[in-house]
């Protein structure tokens, strides 16, 4: 399913990661895959509040939790500079989608990382 919202088809999802050679392109292009499909899932059936929001954030967090072996399996992992970059991400999609009050420690609060 294409994405709708103007602002998110054209934002540049993980752009610090991939700028970063710590960071296996490979692996940020499954991250990258996960907040794309949050995207879609938000458009395909739009939040009512924040509590609905948060149960899809916290899905794609878990998807997030599951990709950090795979950040370790290619001698990477998910530290600081990637947990700002992943929380940013976050937030830029629930204010894309009109939820700018979200709390970005609630949109990721399932995280392991």
């Amino acid at each position: 399913m294409p994405i709708t919202n103007q602002r998110v088809a054209e934002h540049a999802f993980l752009r610090g990661l991939y700028a970063d050679g710590y960071f296996p392109d490979h692996v940020v292009d499954k991250g990258r895959a996960i907040l794309l499909r949050l995207c879609e899932r938000i458009e395909a059936e739009p939040p009512s509040d924040l509590p609905a929001l948060y149960v899809l954030t916290e899905a794609a967090t878990e998807e997030f939790n599951a990709l950090e072996a795979e950040f370790e399996a290619a001698g990477s992992e998910i530290e600081t500079v990637a947990r700002e970059e992943i929380a940013e991400d976050f937030w830029f999609v629930a204010t894309a989608y009109g939820f700018p009050e979200a709390d970005v420690e609630e949109l990721i609060a399932a995280r392991d990382w």
